[in-house]
């Protein structure tokens, strides 16, 4: 569908008002999560009268639950990094004791406490995004929320009351939700949501996936003492990271003690008195007393009644947008995971806040993809920005220079931990540029978004080996790798 807009090539923001139309909000939001409450405060700032409606509070969410905050502080990111955090100090009491901690041999670990101590901490600040909102000045509602037409939305409350808003502009922002395999069985395994609510923690677990989610609570629950096992279909997991890097993180699971299965599915769950059987498609038999599916998620979009006002969505419901988080009806705009473009609560954020300036504050703005960092928060944590040795092979067209370091932090030479730190350097040998740059180690998140600033700006690799480094620590080595691991030129796949 044809797009009008300005000469400048800007969207016309008055396409979709009906001419002397008295709304009762100028923008109307469907989900508070993080981008739905980041868009509805800016929105806010700028003068708009906002409302927002979202699903009553539970940790585990479903098509009538869900709470202010959203997946990310609720069921995700926050409890999820709680848990780690949890799970890190069981290496790091075996590693005190080369450090002079005369620990005893059995430390005891309460699940129960930890679960708790998440739980409160995700109830307060359920509380607070709602005083955020609160404070400026957009009115909450409780309940569903639909699209009733183009410049309306129907909230159904609690008691099941209809309650309909006319807007000039709509904003949906549901983000999305975990999804299960279609295989015999797979009512008894559990998503993320319920793993990181279990009353009982899994001595014996077993995890089907290879992204973050899986990676991050194999780390978590192994870290806490539990048998593991990954269960992925490719050769290594993380697939769409560095294939190096994916490399480094396999070893170390399996250094942890986390059982490794590649190249194998799930076909079948069976409940037995001694737990749950997990047969594979390789005829392999596990027990287990929790079966995690981190198999993806989905756009959050069956509900709003899309089909009704004729506002498009792709095969997997992702709503369709242009670079200005516009649908393809003007009045009706989507930002986060419920896009499916480039699904991390900061890339919400600031499609959320790039909106609020499109459209209220009078400076039509896109988001910028490029450069974004993320990170994997297994034990030890990887994190990356920017492009892969793979993505830089095939983007660039002249040669591409690969600096690597692999060593043992200083922690682990004491300790005697077996893991070694490894960090990459992806740089245009034309440019000298930096391209991309990824760690695998300890604090690698809070490093990498300080080398993520010198990407951004285009950082050569000259200006890094220029920059002094902090001594003694593992970050100096991103301005201390001089000479080149390997060249590789553009359109020749990497030799590892």
């Amino acid at each position: 569908m044809a797009r009008k807009m300005l000469n400048d090539g800007e969207p016309d923001l008055k396409i979709g008002e009906e001419e002397g139309k008295d709304y009762d909000f100028d923008l109307f939001i469907i989900g508070a999560g993080s981008g739905g409450v980041r868009a509805a405060r800016f929105s806010s700032n700028f003068g708009a009268k906002v409302g927002i409606c979202e699903l009553p509070f539970h940790p585990i969410s479903s098509e009538t639950i869900g709470g202010v905050g959203g997946t990310c502080v609720i069921r995700g990111c926050v409890p999820k990094k709680i848990l780690v955090y949890g799970a890190t100090y069981g290496g790091d009491l075996e590693d005190a004791r080369n450090f002079g901690w005369e620990l005893n041999e059995n430390v005891d670990f309460n699940w129960k406490k930890l679960l708790q101590k998440k739980t409160d901490e995700i109830n307060r600040l359920n509380g607070i995004y709602k005083r955020l909102l609160s404070n400026a000045g957009v009115k909450l509602f409780e309940g569903e929320g639909k699209i009733a037409s183009p410049n309306e939305v129907e909230v159904t409350q609690l008691d099941g009351t209809k309650l309909s808003y006319s807007a000039k502009h709509i904003l949906i922002a549901t983000g999305s939700r975990a999804q299960r395999p279609n295989i015999p069985g797979q009512e008894l395994g559990i998503t993320s949501d319920e793993a990181l609510s279990l009353e009982e923690f899994p001595k014996r677990a077993v995890i089907l996936g290879a992204g973050y989610i899986a990676v991050e609570f194999a780390s978590i629950w192994r870290g806490m003492g539990s048998n593991v096992n990954l269960v992925f279909r490719k050769e290594l997991p993380l697939r769409g990271f560095d294939d190096e890097m994916r490399a480094v993180v396999a070893r170390n699971l399996e250094g942890r003690g986390i059982n490794l299965h590649p190249r194998t599915n799930l076909s079948q769950l069976i409940k037995t008195e001694d737990g749950i059987k997990v047969i594979t498609d390789h005829g392999e038999e596990l027990i287990a007393d929790v079966v995690l599916f981190a198999t993806g998620r989905a756009p959050n979009s069956k509900r709003l009644n899309l089909e009704k006002v004729g506002v498009e969505f792709d095969k997997a419901g992702a709503i369709v947008v242009n670079e200005y988080s516009r649908t393809n009806i003007p009045s009706i705009w989507a930002v986060g995971d419920v896009t499916n473009r480039l699904n991390l609560t900061p890339v919400a954020l600031m499609e959320a806040s790039l909106f609020a300036k499109t459209v209220f504050g009078g400076q039509p703005s896109k988001p910028d993809y490029d450069a974004i960092p993320y990170a994997v928060f297994s034990i030890p944590p990887l994190s990356v920005v920017g492009l892969s040795e793979e993505q830089a092979i095939e983007q660039t067209n002249g040669d591409v220079l690969i600096f690597t370091s692999t060593f043992n932090p200083m922690k682990n030479t004491i300790s005697g931990r077996q893991e070694k730190t490894v960090m990459k350097l992806v740089v245009d040998a034309q440019t000298d540029k930096v391209l991309g740059a990824s760690m695998c180690g300890p604090d690698a998140p809070e490093i990498l978004q300080g080398i993520a600033i010198g990407i951004k700006c285009g950082a050569t690799k000259a200006q890094f080996d220029s920059t002094v480094g902090i001594h003694p620590s593992s970050a100096e080595e991103f301005v201390t790798m001089r000479t080149e691991t390997r060249r590789v030129t553009g359109g020749v796949k990497p030799n590892l």
